[in-house]
């Protein structure tokens, strides 16, 4: 439950804060008529993202054993690259997302168009769910509970919708810096479990040759137990995994883990232009 509420957490207060930042933005400027557009488009966005999810997971199970092990191969690779890049352009912008998105919703007005602001709310909800589904799916995948699953990403969602609105309204006030580096930090685990799966299935799928076992962790990764819901879950941690999962694992985790945690620089101010 841990990793899909992380995830449903994360991508749902990414889209949240763009959403909210551009409506909070079309209220003070008076323009309802874009604003009711924008709640179109977010609706539009949200039930394509289901559309695909549900589509995935139907495909996927009718297909034979072999190639759905391939498929979760695909699946979890596109949901490792998708990862990766919202955590490093997260980390990049996240502290001057506000007054990044409104100076883009200003010039936008100033052209005389809300077109584009509708636009970028439609394809940030549409970029976050496409995500989300993506990703939630490779972890059902690895998951011996969906329906855990399910709840955790639904609770993200609906907390995440939550502290959007709270933020839309002024009454919440959240370090987004330090939130989208922790919370970078969880999916950075999360991730590399997935690249170890990834690796597990891309064997069981015919694409790679088994490796040599590397540990026995049958003692710790017990079917049906709490450690195994957190190892395996969470850590993508097998009882046998061999020394490809395990390479894998660490190639990932410790330099993308490194870039998350370093601590980011301020940007430059401009410098001053001289008086005429």
């Amino acid at each position: 439950m841990l990793p899909t509420f992380v995830i449903g957490l994360r991508e749902g207060l990414e889209a949240a804060l763009i959403v909210g930042i551009i409506a909070s933005f079309l209220a003070q400027q008076g323009r309802r008529d874009a604003l009711k557009k924008v709640w179109l488009g977010v609706a539009i966005a949200v039930a394509i993202c289901v559309a695909v999810g549900v589509g995935l997971q139907i495909y996927s199970s009718d297909l034979p054993q072999k190639q759905q092990e391939q498929l979760e191969t695909v699946i979890g690779a596109i949901a490792v690259v998708m990862v990766s890049y919202m955590v490093l352009w997260m980390k990049r912008h996240s502290r001057d997302l506000r007054k990044d998105l409104e100076g883009a919703a200003g010039r936008a007005l100033t052209e005389g168009s809300a077109s584009a602001l509708v636009l970028m709310a439609f394809l940030a909800v549409l970029r976050e769910g496409f995500e989300t589904s993506v990703f939630l799916l490779a972890t059902f995948n690895e998951s011996d509970n969906p329906a855990y699953g399910g709840t955790g990403a639904a609770l993200g969602v609906v907390l995440a919708a939550v502290i959007g609105y709270g933020i839309y309204r002024g009454g919440v006030r959240i370090n987004l810096s330090r939130f989208f580096r922790v919370t970078g930090l969880v999916l950075i685990l999360v991730a590399a479990g997935l690249v170890a799966t990834a690796l597990m299935t891309a064997v069981e799928g015919g694409w790679l040759e088994q490796g040599t076992r590397a540990f026995d962790l049958s003692w710790l990764v017990r079917p049906g137990t709490p450690t195994s819901s957190v190892a395996t879950g969470v850590l993508g941690i097998q009882p046998y995994p061999d020394w490809t999962m395990v390479t894998g694992w660490l190639v990932y985790a410790i330099p993308m883990a490194a870039v998350v945690l370093w601590p980011a620089r301020a940007r430059k101010a401009p410098a001053p232009q001289p008086a005429a």
